[in-house]
């Protein structure tokens, strides 16, 4: 039943978003486009989710600052055979109901309506494109049908302390959405959870025909501010049928206290927290579950190669995730992630670090709780991470003291360049 549930689907991931929070990280991309793992993208994991799951017709919505994000899905995401009805269409703003771009995330699928309809799904799933999660959408398709809803939302508690980020839900015995809120201030607590609160995850699963009903009833509200959490939803749960769904019942892999594995890496703090979690013995996040394979664009690069093995130069990392392409050149790396084509010269430092690809680190330089925008060239013998207010008056310093590096900030490489 759930493969047949799977080949009536539609999705469509909304990608759209900067990411304001990442800081200069997403000066000149989008926030699904920031570079995540050591070799994918964000958006690459909620893709990989939809065609581990079956569901193989994918549309994604783009906007602001897309073209990395475009050439990104062009290059890794063609392998969906079109000859069997699969496909990766991008879905850029393109006015074609209206002379606005998208408004909102419900705007951006009513302006893809045409082409959603012209694809005749059973069910449309609304997916956001910037959370690193894995999640068979099977099961909340089968439960989506079993419970005859209009619209699933899925659903994981949070702590109550950071409940005000989230769309809050009150549920009901049979998971029944009696109340929904979007980012409230003062989030009602779960029953016997005084600790918690039921948080919505930006997983949907609509039927078709009431998808569309409900994006031309919000089109024409000129209350709207034509979003899914803000209206659509709420306006949902208090005329129809809308279920919870428990992420707990469709992740793919558990961390080793049994908590679904989910993370929003929309702060400069979470998006580094969240990369060196990867560097651990048994990192939360699984990537190399092989029946749930994470898909991307796979670059032709040579191994990582490690040289020289003399006593206070030798080639080393240690604790460490090391993507293709790269040279440890008589440098020692520890707890750090580096992504592809990083070069690190002699006599380098690199510790609890994420290096993004093309990053060039001079000799003898040190860098410690950093994290290095693509194509920096780190000066010879620079010190980042070691003098919070010398890095302030060049740098962004987070207040937990993490620092962002972006070549402008250098003083380096045009900005027009591709990220």
């Amino acid at each position: 039943m759930k493969n047949q549930l799977t080949r009536a689907a539609f999705a469509i991931v909304l990608a759209g978003g900067r990411g304001s929070r990442l800081m200069q990280l997403t000066d000149w991309r989008a926030k699904p486009a920031v570079p995540f793992g050591g070799k994918f993208r964000i958006i690459d994991f909620t893709l990989s989710n939809c065609v581990n799951s079956g569901v193989r017709r994918i549309g994604v919505a783009t906007q602001y600052k897309a073209q990395s994000l475009i050439q990104h899905l062009q290059r890794g995401w063609s392998f969906l055979d079109g000859r069997f009805h699969e496909f990766v269409d991008i879905l850029p703003a393109q006015q074609q109901v209206s002379e606005d771009w998208y408004r909102g995330t419900a705007d951006a699928v009513y302006q893809n309506l045409g082409l959603i309809r012209r694809n005749r799904p059973k069910y449309v799933l609304v997916l956001s494109g910037d959370h690193v999660y894995k999640m068979d959408y099977g099961h909340i398709l089968q439960e989506h049908v079993q419970t005859q809803a209009d619209l699933t939302v899925a659903c994981m508690d949070v702590p109550l302390s950071e409940a005000g980020a989230f769309g809050i839900m009150d549920v009901s015995h049979d998971k029944r959405v009696s109340a929904f809120s979007e980012k409230p201030a003062d989030p009602p607590p779960m029953p016997n959870r005084p600790d918690r609160a039921l948080a919505n995850m930006g997983v949907y699963v609509f039927n078709a025909d009431f998808l569309y009903e409900q994006l031309i009833r919000d089109k024409d509200d000129v209350g709207s501010e034509h979003d899914f959490g803000k209206n659509v939803i709420p306006h949902c749960v208090a005329h129809h049928r809308v279920f919870a769904h428990s992420f707990a019942d469709s992740c793919v892999g558990m961390d080793s206290s049994g908590i679904p594995y989910w993370r929003d890496v929309g702060t400069i703090d979470a998006y580094w927290e969240a990369n060196m979690e990867l560097t651990k013995v048994t990192p939360e996040l699984n990537m190399y579950d092989e029946t749930w394979p994470i898909w991307t664009y796979q670059e032709q690069l040579p191994p990582a190669k490690f040289v020289f093995d003399d006593d206070g130069r030798r080639g080393m990392a240690v604790d460490s995730l090391v993507s293709g392409g790269n040279i440890i050149s008589g440098a020692a790396v520890s707890r750090s992630l580096l992504f592809s084509r990083v070069h690190v010269h002699s006599h380098a430092q690199v510790e609890d670090s994420v290096i993004l690809p093309g990053v060039d680190i001079g000799r003898g330089a040190k860098l410690r709780r950093v994290v290095i925008d693509k194509r920096c060239h780190i000066p010879e013998g620079m010190s980042i991470g070691f003098d919070a207010e010398a890095d302030r008056q060049r740098f962004h310093v987070n207040g937990n003291g993490i620092t962002l590096v972006t070549p402008e900030m250098l003083g380096q490489q045009p900005h027009h360049f591709i990220r």
